[in-house]
């Protein structure tokens, strides 16, 4: 990680969960806010792929087609790593997270210190970032064309 985000790696994580899914490849997954119905059929079948195969799928899950694919994800058996644009202060684990969270197929990962506990626009690029730098390969379902997501994939071509 610290190879693709140099001086921007962050000093410490804060995590819950297995840490050992850190070892297994892994898949980021990233798809802008605004999504056409093609690409978002697209996603959700490649989830349902992901999920029949157990392939470890790492993202923040925020914009609606993450959120769900991360449903498709949580109903098969794969290893999930979610991380937060946010610190772990007043975390609240869902209900659906819990069954993956105790069979160790979950992970909840931070790299935001305390005091940092509302989502902002650039918490969630500098997340989006951390994601990347930690997967083996990134699928972007759908890049808005100017967006934050057309930046990262830029920045992502760079990297070892």
């Amino acid at each position: 990680m610290r190879n693709r985000l140099g001086i921007d790696a962050p000093p410490r994580l804060t995590a819950l969960g297995n840490l050992d899914l850190l070892a297994l490849p892994k898949t980021a997954l990233f798809c802008s806010a605004r999504c056409p119905g093609d690409a978002i059929l697209r996603t959700h079948d490649q989830a349902a792929s992901w999920r029949d195969t157990g392939r470890c799928i790492i993202g923040g899950f925020h914009s609606p087609v993450e959120k769900e694919c991360l449903d498709i994800l949580l109903r098969g058996k794969p290893s999930v790593i979610i991380c937060l644009a946010r610190s772990f202060e007043k975390l609240r684990l869902p209900v659906v997270w819990q069954q993956p969270m105790n069979e160790s197929r979950l992970l909840i990962l931070s790299c935001f210190q305390p005091g940092r506990s509302r989502v902002t626009a650039e918490l969630a690029s500098h997340r989006n970032h951390f994601v990347a730098a930690l997967a083996d390969e990134v699928w972007f379902a759908h890049i808005t064309p100017g967006g934050q997501m057309e930046k990262l994939a830029h920045r992502v071509k760079t990297w070892p």
